[in-house]
């Protein structure tokens, strides 16, 4: 059957806004219909996308279920748009990417991405001169994770006062001081003052995150080689391997200086993906879901399906 392209049209802008079945139930067509010509205007318009304007990227993965597992997402930093979507994760999911970068003549000057080696690798070896900016979220989040580990490894200790004053902490350590209430202050306080371990562990993770904060590039050096050293100096284990990671990504941690970018727009658009995959129960047609991934900026609502 043929389709006027005011219909097609029609389709695509509402689907923005509802599912693909409220959006059939509008003019009474079935679902299939209006997937047809939702996914023949998402081709028409995403279909051949231009890279040559690209120049600040972020580069994540996401888990989108048990069959289809991962999708590696790339975002331009400038529009918050998706500009590629390739099931798979690491080297082999991009590599068609750098291909269309390349062809494009685009000029990438820097990519924000998590410390995953892969990502690493594969920006280097595509476009050597590019910079690589680790995103500080995950850097902050490794930071908590292994406070956490501390904490756990203390509250399996043999009973006694000290592990019933750690137990219940685990929010109040990996939250930010400020954002705690004033009942909570205590409770945080005593945990600290009575065992020195974690409060080797606590004061760094707060103090790590004035590295962004440094007033020039060398100011950024000096702090983040002072820091691993007062870790390395603590001798707890946890603190030790946070120290050894952060000097041997130092590069990437460092190059923040020169591009000021990172992943949180990734996050937020990972955040209306899940919305997205949930609300629809999945999508078996993946080139739709891609299509759709593509177009995930222009939507008007959240809950879009």
């Amino acid at each position: 059957m043929h389709y006027t392209e005011k219909l097609a049209a029609f389709a695509d802008t509402l689907s923005r806004l509802l599912t693909i079945r409220d959006v059939a139930e509008v003019p009474g067509l079935s679902w299939d219909t209006v997937k047809h010509l939702v996914k023949q205007r998402r081709q028409k318009d995403y279909g051949r996308l231009s890279y040559k304007p690209l120049k600040l990227l972020s580069i994540d993965e996401i888990y989108v279920g048990k069959k289809k597992k991962f999708y590696t997402l790339v975002l331009d930093l400038e529009s918050g748009r998706i500009v590629w979507v390739r099931p798979g994760r690491g080297k082999a999911a991009l590599q068609g990417f750098w291909r269309r970068l390349r062809l494009s003549k685009a000029k990438i000057e820097a990519v924000a991405m998590d410390m995953s080696g892969a990502y690493w690798a594969t920006v280097l070896e595509a476009f050597p001169k590019v910079k690589g900016v680790f995103d500080r979220f995950h850097i902050m989040k490794l930071m908590n994770e292994k406070l956490g580990d501390l904490r756990r490894a203390l509250v399996r200790e043999p009973e006694g006062p000290l592990k019933m004053v750690i137990k219940g902490t685990r929010f109040l350590l990996l939250a930010r001081p400020a954002n705690l209430k004033d009942e909570q202050l205590p409770k945080l306080e005593t945990a600290l003052q009575l065992n020195e371990p974690l409060f080797q562990t606590w004061y760094p993770k707060e103090e790590l995150a004035l590295l962004w904060a440094q007033p020039t590039y060398h100011a950024m050096e000096r702090f983040l080689r002072h820091w691993c050293a007062q870790a390395f100096a603590t001798g707890i284990k946890q603190l030790g391997h946070m120290a050894k990671t952060r000097l041997t990504h130092r590069t990437g941690l460092l190059n923040w200086w020169g591009h000021r970018i990172n992943n949180g727009k990734m996050e937020g658009t990972n955040n209306n993906i899940k919305t997205l995959t949930h609300q629809a129960y999945g999508y078996r047609d993946e080139d739709f879901c891609i299509l759709k991934l593509l177009g995930l900026h222009e939507s008007k609502y959240k809950l879009v399906g």
